[in-house]
């Protein structure tokens, strides 16, 4: 295996809250998907869950070196957990170029900070 890329992401949790405030579920609907939503709505704590979603894939962009201006659809790049809640990536449309590539993401938050790390390895 190597490696392709690393990325970081760190959002403002209140600072994203303010911005979902404004601009409601037409924001929410172009950055995520509807799977996405339902996990953050199930939670107290939404703006921190889709704040870490939105770090993580911020975060796989810049692992995956993709540059500005691709014209990537953000719900195409899904953050999903599985059984153990570990996070991991599911790509589609616009993504799925990079389906080949083996993509681990670690996301963590708190009420003020949104933080996430993807590593793009090759197979």
């Amino acid at each position: 295996m190597k490696i392709v890329g690393t990325g970081i992401d760190l959002v403002e949790v209140p600072r994203f809250h303010q911005a979902v405030q404004r601009w409601g579920d037409r924001l929410l609907g172009r950055l995520f998907t509807e799977s996405e939503l339902r996990y953050a709505r199930a939670h107290r704590t939404m703006a921190q869950h889709l704040a870490a979603r939105f770090a993580a894939k911020e975060a796989v962009v810049k692992a995956l070196g993709a540059p500005k201006g691709l014209a990537l659809e953000w719900k195409d790049l899904e953050i999903v957990r599985s059984k153990s809640g570990q996070p991991s990536v599911r790509l589609a449309g616009t993504m799925k170029r990079w389906s080949r590539l083996k993509i681990h993401v670690s996301l963590t938050h708190t009420h003020a900070y949104a933080m996430a790390t993807a590593v793009v390895v090759s197979p």
